[in-house]
């Protein structure tokens, strides 16, 4: 039954084309930069239903959400944590009533494609497992992607000793480059990230437990004056675009 009831779904809130003559319009999103190559996908499918254009401009959560409470005309911003989205709710830059859950990933440890994998327990040796590298990460106090990471370190009681270790980069997906140009011999990234470098490996993954869920909030905000940014925050969370979602390795939200 579920299956039938996703098709109608997608059936009834399917994005109506631009209608000939009409102007197309632009939805401009801000968007965490894990999500790059697989909202890229479904903004360009989005576009080519509609004839409408999604303009996506990618960086860390924190960044993005400083740029929008300081007037950055975004339209709609997906965050790669809660806690980002939370700010902005608060100081009242979201449109009230428009804030979704829309996905979900997963925190690995990554090393030079080819290494072997380890368990991700209390008694992992990280400091000599780094040989005198560094353990690469997005920024553990501000950037999703390294706040997880510590805590996920931590929980493991492993934090204390790599923390002078650890090399922090503005995003994820900077902390992902360091280990693919092998200037970093392992690093935290998510299982998305590992998934479109080829010149990495994914060498283990974080228990779930071990730190907050991820998840990627979406909202419209406040100052958006987009007539089409309600349709794509809905074509996110279609049938549609979950076929895209899952194709690069992130699960749906509940």
């Amino acid at each position: 039954m579920r299956p039938i009831l996703l098709a109608l779904g997608l059936a009834v809130t399917a994005p109506a084309a631009a209608l000939p003559g009409e102007t197309p319009a632009t939805v401009t999103v801000f968007a965490a930069s894990s999500l790059t190559e697989a909202l890229g996908r479904v903004a360009d499918d989005w576009s080519r239903l509609t004839g409408h254009r999604a303009s996506l401009s990618f960086a860390g959560s924190a960044t993005l959400a400083r740029q929008i409470r300081e007037g950055a005309p975004a339209d709609i911003f997906i965050s790669a944590s809660a806690e980002w989205m939370d700010a902005l709710d608060g100081s009242g830059d979201l449109r009230e009533g428009t804030r979704r859950d829309i996905l979900a990933n997963r925190l690995v440890l990554i090393g030079p494609a080819g290494a072997e994998p380890v368990t991700l327990d209390a008694r992992l040796d990280l400091p000599a497992m780094l040989a005198g590298g560094r353990l690469s990460m997005a920024q553990v106090d501000a950037v999703p992607a390294g706040i997880y990471g510590r805590a996920a370190l931590a929980h493991l009681g492993l934090w204390d000793r790599v923390a002078p270790l650890v090399a922090q980069s503005d995003n994820v997906r900077a902390a992902m480059t360091f280990v693919a140009r092998g200037e970093a011999p392992l690093g935290i990234v998510y299982a998305t990230d590992a998934a479109v470098e080829p010149t990495v490996a994914i060498i283990g993954t974080f228990p779930e437990g071990s730190h907050p869920p991820i998840t990627y909030p979406a909202a419209i905000t406040a100052e958006s004056e987009s007539p089409v940014a309600g349709e794509f925050l809905d074509y996110l969370v279609s049938d549609a675009a979950a076929e895209r979602w899952l194709a690069a390795g992130f699960t749906l939200a509940p």
